[in-house]
C-alpha cells in the first residue's frame, strides 16, 4: 500500500512510500529519509505531478500515539497556503523538537490530576451578561469579543466559560502574549480552578514539554495556558480557545516562521469547528471593523470591578516647566509625585525605552557609536557597564581611545529607564525603587519582586511597555509618563493605534482598588487632543476615526497588505537583485508591487534588507499568484527572501 508522509522540513508536499502496515490518516509513523530516521505523518494528499522515477522506501514503524486530526491536518494545510510557508515547516511546528512522544518516551508519567473545585467567586450582573453572551453552550465556530476596561474582571468571565467546557470533557487553550512574567495570572487560575494549569513557552525544560504534549494529544491534560507556540499542540478534544490581550503585537512572530497567533487561533477554531473568545479592553483594528461588520459577536464590561474609578489625567506643560540640565523629571512632577507618596500610594515612571541611554557620542571626536552589524544605535546600560544592540546582541565596551586624543568623553543623549531609575533615587533617597523592564524581570527574580510591589513594599517603579501587560499591583495610584512625545512620533501605520493601545493598557495598572488615581503626562506637544484621544473612556471613539483614514487609503483591514523581505552581505548585488525580482513578479501578482526600497533599518545582523510591498484584496488569490511565481525566480547565490503576511511593523 503507498501512503503519503509529510516530513517536518522545508518540503511543501509529502513523501510517498510503502506500508504493510494498517495506516490511516494522521497517524505518526518512523520513515527512512536520506541516511536517517525521521518522524513522519500520514498526511491527507499525494505529491502532486511528479513524473520522478524513484524507488519507493517502507514505512518503518506507526507510533503509539492517537492519530492527528483530520481538522488539523486540514488547518495546517491552510496555514501553509495563507503564511507562504511550506506544509512540512508547519508540521514542524506541531512536533516537539520534529518528534512525536510516545508514553514509553516518558521515564515517569505525570500524573495529571484536574479536578475542579467549588468556586466561591460570584460574578456580577454585568460579568453573568457577558457569559450569557458568549453563548458557550454552542459547542460550533464563532468568534466573540469579551472588550472591558482594564480591571474590570474579564478574566473571571472568561474562566467561567471555559469551566464550563472542562465539566463537558474538553480541553481549552488560553493564549497570552507575555507568557514568561504569568505567575500572577496562574495564581488567579489555581485560585478559580482549583488546579495548576499546564503552562507552554519556550522557557519551560523539554522533559516538561513532553509530557504536557503527551497530556495533550491523549487528553489527560485539560487546560494549557500559552504563548504562540501553544496554538500548535495536538489537542485531542479542543473544546474552546481564548485570546487574552488579542490587541497585542507580541502575538506577531517575526523570525523563522512568520505568522500572527491571534488570527491563527481564529482559523484553528474555525477548523475545528468550535468558539474563540477574544479578549481585549482596545481592540485591534481588525478586529473592530469585524465587529462593526457583525462578523464578530460582543459583550462589554463598561465598569471597573467593585465600581473602582478611572484615572484622571493631567498635563505637564514642559514649556511652562522647564527642566533643569541633564533632568528628565520636573519640579512640578516632583511636587504631584510626593502629595501621592504622602498618602502611601505607589508610583510608576513610564519611558518605554531599555537601558541608560539610546545615543551615546563623543563630544572631542564626535564619534557616534553605532552596531558593526546592524544600521542603529549602541544602546547604553550603565548597570551592565556595556554597550548593546538590541537587535543581534552586540557588545561592546564604553571605554575608547579617541581620533582626537587620549579617552573618549563621552555624552549620552536622551534617557533610558536606567537614566530616569538614577535620578529618581537623588530626588527620592528614602523610598526603594525597582526598574520594570525584560532587562531586570528575569524568571528567577520576578515572583519575588512582584510579591514587593503587591505588599507596597516597593514605593517607585520606573517601567517600560511591559508592565502594561496585564499585572495587577493594588497600590499603584500614580503613573507618571516621562515624555509621551516620544512615542507619538514615527512614520508607522498602526502607530495611533499601538499608542492608544498602550496608554489605555497603561492606565489601567492605576486605581484597581477604588482609590483615587491620576496619570501624569509631561510633554513639549501642546496638542493635547492627541492626549485626550488616547486616554478617553470610550477607544471606539478613536478606533471610529482611525477606521475612517484607513478606509479612505485602501489600508489594512481594507486591503492585504504581504512584505517582501530581500536580505543578502552585498548592497550593491542586493540592490540589482531586488530590481530583478520585481519585474519578473509583477504581472503575475494579484495585486500591486511596491518598491524596492530600502528598509528603514537597513542592515541587520550583517544583512542588508530591501522591501517590496504586495497590496491586494483580501483574498487567497494574492498569496497563492505570489507562490507560484516565486516558486519560478532563481535567487543568486547568497540572497534570501521573507515573506510577512499583515505585516505589523515596516522596520
Amino acid at each position: 500500500m503507498k501512503v503519503p508522509i509529510l516530513i517536518p522540513n522545508i518540503f511543501n508536499h509529502p513523501f510517498t512510500y510503502s506500508s504493510d502496515l494498517s495506516l490511516k490518516i494522521g497517524d505518526y509513523v518512523i520513515v527512512p529519509f536520506g541516511k536517517s530516521k525521521v518522524t513522519g505523518v500520514v498526511w491527507d494528499e499525494f505529491e502532486k505531478n511528479t513524473n520522478k522515477n524513484f524507488k519507493i522506501k517502507k514505512v518503518l514503524k506507526k507510533l503509539d500515539i492517537p492519530s492527528l486530526k483530520k481538522d488539523t491536518i486540514k488547518f495546517l494545510n491552510w496555514f501553509s497556503e495563507y503564511n507562504m510557508i511550506p506544509k512540512g515547516m508547519s508540521l514542524k511546528l506541531l512536533l516537539l523538537s520534529s518528534n512525536a512522544v510516545e508514553k514509553n518516551m516518558i521515564k515517569k508519567t505525570e500524573q495529571f490530576k484536574e479536578k475542579i473545585k467549588k468556586n466561591k467567586i460570584e460574578l456580577t450582573k454585568d460579568q453573568k451578561n457577558c457569559l450569557k453572551k458568549m453563548n458557550i453552550s454552542n459547542q460550533k465556530f464563532r468568534v466573540h469579543v469579551l472588550q472591558g476596561a482594564t480591571g474590570s474582571g474579564k478574566t473571571m468571565v472568561y474562566f467561567a466559560a471555559l469551566k464550563q467546557k472542562i465539566m463537558k470533557g474538553f480541553q481549552g487553550l488560553i493564549l497570552l502574549p507575555e507568557i514568561g512574567l504569568t505567575g500572577q495570572f496562574q495564581s488567579k487560575f489555581t485560585e478559580f480552578f482549583g488546579f495548576e494549569p499546564s503552562v507552554w513557552h519556550s522557557g519551560i525544560s523539554k522533559k516538561h514539554k513532553e509530557k504536557i504534549w503527551y497530556g495533550i494529544a491523549n487528553n489527560k491534560i485539560k487546560v494549557v495556558i500559552g504563548a504562540r507556540s501553544s496554538l500548535f499542540l495536538p489537542f485531542k478534544k479542543l473544546g474552546i480557545i481564548i485570546v487574552d490581550e488579542e490587541h497585542d503585537q507580541s502575538y506577531k512572530q517575526d523570525e523563522g516562521v512568520i505568522y500572527n497567533a491571534r488570527d491563527m487561533a481564529v482559523a484553528r477554531a474555525s477548523f475545528e469547528n468550535i468558539p474563540i473568545n477574544l479578549i481585549t479592553a482596545v481592540p485591534s483594528i481588525e478586529t473592530f471593523e469585524n465587529i462593526k461588520k457583525e462578523k464578530y459577536s460582543l459583550s462589554k464590561l463598561d465598569q471597573r470591578y467593585l465600581n473602582a474609578s478611572f484615572p484622571n489625567y493631567e498635563i505637564i506643560d514642559l514649556n511652562n516647566h522647564k527642566l533643569e540640565k541633564q533632568s528628565w523629571i520636573s519640579k512640578e512632577i516632583i511636587e504631584k509625585v510626593n502629595f501621592h507618596l504622602k498618602k502611601n500610594d505607589q508610583i510608576l515612571f513610564f519611558l518605554n525605552r531599555r537601558g541608560f541611554s539610546p545615543h551615546v557620542l563623543c563630544k572631542k571626536c564626535f564619534t557616534s557609536y553605532s552596531c558593526p552589524n546592524c544600521s542603529i544605535n549602541l544602546v547604553y546600560h550603565k548597570y551592565k557597564k556595556n554597550l548593546l544592540c538590541h537587535y543581534c546582541g552586540y557588545k561592546a565596551l564604553l571605554d575608547r581611545n579617541c581620533l582626537k586624543n587620549g579617552r573618549c568623553d563621552f555624552i549620552f543623549s536622551g534617557p533610558g529607564v536606567e537614566r530616569i531609575s538614577e535620578e529618581i533615587k537623588k530626588i527620592f533617597p528614602t523610598k526603594i525603587t525597582t526598574i520594570f523592564s525584560s532587562d531586570t524581570m528575569n524568571k528567577k527574580k520576578s515572583s519575588d519582586i512582584f510579591k514587593k510591589i503587591f505588599n507596597n513594599e516597593i514605593q517607585i517603579l520606573v517601567g517600560t511597555q511591559l508592565i502594561s501587560k496585564g499585572f495587577h499591583f493594588p497600590n499603584l495610584n500614580c503613573i507618571v509618563v516621562v515624555d509621551i512625545d516620544l512615542s507619538s512620533n514615527g512614520h508607522d501605520i498602526r502607530g495611533a493605534e499601538k499608542n492608544l493601545q498602550l496608554y489605555h493598557q497603561l492606565s489601567g495598572r492605576a486605581g484597581r482598588t477604588g482609590k483615587p488615581a491620576t496619570i501624569y503626562f509631561q510633554s513639549y506637544n501642546l496638542r493635547s487632543k492627541i492626549i485626550s484621544d488616547i486616554t478617553h473612556k470610550d477607544p471606539n471613539i478613536f478606533l471610529n476615526k482611525e477606521l475612517e483614514i484607513r478606509r479612505k487609503n485602501n489600508l489594512p483591514p481594507f486591503e492585504r497588505f504581504i512584505a517582501l523581505i530581500l536580505t543578502g552581505s552585498n548592497e550593491i548585488e542586493l540592490e540589482k537583485e531586488a530590481f530583478r525580482f520585481k519585474n519578473f513578479i509583477k504581472d503575475s501578482v494579484e495585486g500591486k508591487v511596491l518598491g524596492p526600497v530600502n528598509a528603514p533599518i537597513f542592515k541587520l545582523k550583517k544583512k542588508f534588507r530591501i522591501r517590496l510591498l504586495v497590496r491586494g484584496r483580501k483574498s487567497l488569490k494574492v498569496q497563492n499568484s505570489l507562490n507560484k511565481i516565486i516558486s519560478k525566480f532563481k535567487f543568486s547565490r547568497g540572497m534570501k527572501l521573507s515573506v510577512d503576511v499583515d505585516p505589523i511593523n515596516f522596520n
